[in-house]
């Protein structure tokens, strides 16, 4: 039942706690659909969960825009010598490519990094997966480097890669959204580190979130 309630609060403009898994990230993200985010959101996410705040796409709305992972353009990039490029992440600890692309400010925005700044920077790039010509409206619309860094999803999602980004896009596609999410990890002021499970959980009851665990998302991916 926790898959279908976390997709009826991401409908709804609510937000979802996400666990990738124990033997991973082990980490827990706030997760809310693009297409609601508000200032509000922003800043809940920046006061309860800290982490850094980014805007999860779908691997077909990247390969649109003309975007890339950023590994792939730094080794591509003349900018970077031999010794330099040996600082590019290949796989991550936890065993996977990082999702990262560039980053964002929407051209409308002063900073970019303020609540009401990264919430119009998430919207706009959610409303680029409707247009009529998204690469032009990209290019047109935003700015680079910004204060929202962009994460692209695997091609096929959870078959290629289960992190943050693949479930949390994944989750708007069974909730028939635009396939856009904003994502932020739950950080401990009192241990320095990622939020636990236990505390997650804890959270999560007080707020009435729902909890997916990303083992469980996966089985239902399977039968689903």
């Amino acid at each position: 039942m926790t898959v279908a309630e976390a997709i009826t609060s991401l409908r709804e403009g609510e937000f979802v706690l996400l666990h990738d898994s124990s033997g991973r990230e082990n980490e827990i993200d706030m997760v809310v659909a693009g297409e609601f985010v508000t200032p509000e959101h922003v800043a809940r996410m920046r006061q309860h969960a800290g982490g850094l705040l980014c805007v999860a796409i779908s691997n077909p709305l990247g390969e649109k825009l003309g975007l890339r992972y950023m590994h792939d353009i730094l080794s591509n990039s003349n900018s970077f010598d031999s010794n330099s490029k040996e600082m590019i992440m290949g796989l991550a600890p936890y065993g996977d490519h990082p999702t990262f692309s560039i980053s964002i400010n929407h051209y409308q925005t002063y900073t970019g990094v303020t609540d009401r700044d990264r919430a119009l920077t998430i919207r706009e790039m959610t409303n680029l997966y409707n247009a009529d010509d998204p690469r032009r409206k990209f290019v047109s619309s935003f700015k680079t480097p910004g204060h929202v860094p962009v994460l692209i999803a695997a091609k096929d999602l959870l078959l290629r890669r289960r992190g943050h980004t693949e479930m949390s896009v994944y989750l708007t596609e069974l909730a028939d959204l635009r396939p856009v999410t904003a994502i932020c990890e739950m950080m401990d002021a009192q241990t320095y580190s990622a939020l636990s499970v236990e505390k997650a959980l804890k959270y999560a009851k007080q707020n009435a979130i729902p909890f997916v665990d990303g083992k469980e998302l996966i089985e239902y991916a399977k039968v689903h």
